[in-house]
């Protein structure tokens, strides 16, 4: 197949804040040194932010390094944090507050904005745009050019192919994007880094990496309830067989964010994620505030949280690994957008100096600067804060990292890892209890496909599946007798069902449903699952996620 090709010095993919951070930077450095720089980015959403979704509290710290000017500029953080509420949920009905000494000082947010991520990184392209760089919105990375063991470049996705893979007679094929250097900032397990890690072999010697997967809505809610600035974080019920935590943001206009974040390590294959969250949101502390108010819009998005010692090598030949798609996420201060800012700034700064007088390969200067960077020593401080509550359970873990937090500033001698895959934590279903969700009440508790409608989710429904099982029969052979196939109640679109035609049962995917969490590619206990990119514009549509 003949493809045409673009030619540009960097290429970066994904347009995400890792990804326009490291555009911002590169186009900084150029202009300062008078370099000739041309830049792309290209972001599967169809329009940039439309694939973004985070809680979000955001940390200025490595915007301000980027644009000091940044509130001058007009950037979108308006609600700063008036206030910092923690509680442990003891049941359904009650709930005790944390006094500060008992929570970890990296759960304190004074200085910090209530924001929507997905505005400010509508924010950071137009900064990005002005600088010279060239976003390409609806241009999914599909492929990665690898010649001669070095990455050369991305192929973009074709367009106009039949479900079974046939050119139809809209076909376009993908282009070639080739750069001297290619970031990749998928975000988290972004399909490509999953495969340059296995290329490349990024993960030796590290532990595997550790997701979770966050619900959010956004809620408008009565005045008399809303409370600008007020931060909620809690923990305890409705997790019983799992460990996370809930939060509630109070927004700016009205809004409130809630949310559940759910880690994949939890080993009952009957737990359905996406009904703990509905469950959570029953809970007086919570209903208080959403009684009376309009859900707006639903999203779930998986997280890298295993820390330090799950990071990849972030470098290969001609390519640098950044933000969620490495795991730079500090799960500590369940942050991740001012990490993945600053490792994407940090693999510009390398970039720059590799093209410029220097010549030191890129990939030895980035490693080197991550490592002499503040985002490492805010790493390596937390480096324990998940494995230990996967060790230690949520008291005894919880107690430990306010020890090493609030006293010792994450600097105790003992480094915890957990070795086991979440994929491989799972048990089996005879092994574990059933659980019985109640029935939505379409007040405070909705079912999956309402709330995937106001994800603004789309698919072109004749194209090829981009949930690619690597054996059609593990699903019904394996997954179901052994599972009671949890990718029924784990998939927090009700993308896979359990079906019955003609009297046999088959195992159909709803693939216009997918929100591209990647919860499914993460947890199938036999990792049969490979998410790779729909055509371009596909998934959700988030408005101000």
């Amino acid at each position: 197949m003949q493809r045409e090709s673009m030619e540009f010095d960097v290429v970066i993919v994904g347009a995400g804040p890792a990804g326009l951070a490291s555009a911002c930077r590169l186009a900084q450095l150029a202009q300062q040194q008078q370099q000739e720089l041309t830049i792309c980015v290209v972001e599967k959403g169809s329009e940039v932010g439309a694939h973004i979704l985070s809680g979000a509290v955001f940390e200025t710290r490595a915007l301000s390094e980027l644009f000091p000017d940044w509130q001058e500029r007009g950037a979108p953080l308006s609600t700063a944090v008036t206030d910092d509420h923690i509680y442990y949920f003891n049941s359904a009905e009650k709930a005790t507050k944390l006094p500060n000494f008992m929570v970890p000082k990296t759960f304190h947010n004074h200085g910090n904005y209530i924001t929507s991520m997905g505005n400010l990184c509508r924010w950071l392209a137009e900064q990005a745009e002005a600088l010279g760089v060239e976003i390409f919105p609806g241009f999914p990375a599909a492929d990665v050019i690898i010649e001669d063991g070095q990455v050369r470049g991305i192929i973009t996705g074709d367009m106009g192919l039949d479900r079974d893979g046939k050119p139809k007679d809209s076909f376009e094929p993908g282009m070639e994007l080739r750069g001297k250097y290619t970031i990749f900032a998928e975000g988290c397990r972004g399909h490509l880094g999953k495969r340059l890690t296995a290329e490349f072999n990024l993960d030796e010697g590290r532990s595997p990496q550790h997701y979770a997967i966050g619900f959010k809505e956004i809620w408008d809610v009565p005045a008399d309830q809303h409370q600008p600035g007020l931060v909620v974080h809690s923990t305890g019920w409705p997790l019983s067989d799992a460990t996370g935590g809930g939060y509630l943001y109070h927004a700016e206009n009205g809004q409130v964010y809630v949310g559940l974040i759910i880690d994949l390590n939890y080993s009952n294959p009957h737990l359905n994620p996406f009904a703990e969250f509905q469950r959570y949101k029953t809970h007086p502390t919570i209903a208080a505030v959403l009684k009376g108010g309009k859900r707006v819009t639903y999203g779930a998005r998986a997280i890298a949280k295993g820390g330090l010692n799950s990071l990849a090598k972030m470098s290969m030949p001609g390519a640098l690994l950044v933000g969620c798609n490495a795991g730079t996420l500090n799960f500590a201060k369940i942050k991740g957008n001012h990490t993945a800012m600053k490792s994407g700034m940090l693999a510009a700064e390398a970039i720059v100096a590799a093209l410029g007088a220097e010549q030191t390969p890129a990939e030895t200067d980035f490693e080197q600067r991550f490592r002499a960077s503040w985002l490492y020593d805010e790493l390596y401080r937390s480096r324990n804060f998940g494995p230990v509550i996967h060790k230690l359970g949520t008291w005894l873990g919880g107690a430990y990292n306010t020890l090493d937090q609030n006293f010792f500033a994450g600097k105790l001698p003992f480094n915890f890892k957990d070795e086991t895959p979440d994929h491989a934590s799972l048990g089996l279903a005879k092994d574990n209890k059933k659980i019985d969700y109640p029935k939505p009440d379409n007040k405070l508790t909705f079912d999956r496909l309402s709330s995937v409608y106001l994800s603004n989710t789309n698919h072109e429904e004749e194209q090829p599946c981009h949930l690619q099982l690597v054996d059609s029969s593990i699903p019904l052979r394996v997954n179901l007798p052994e599972y009671a196939e949890p990718a029924q109640r784990y998939c927090p679109a009700g993308v896979y069902e359990i079906v019955d035609v003609d009297g046999q049962q088959n195992f159909k995917i709803n693939a216009q449903n997918c929100i591209h969490c990647k919860t499914c590619d993460i947890k199938d206990p036999s990792q049969n699952i490979n998410w790779v990119t729909p055509e371009g514009t596909g998934g959700p549509n988030y408005p101000n996620m």
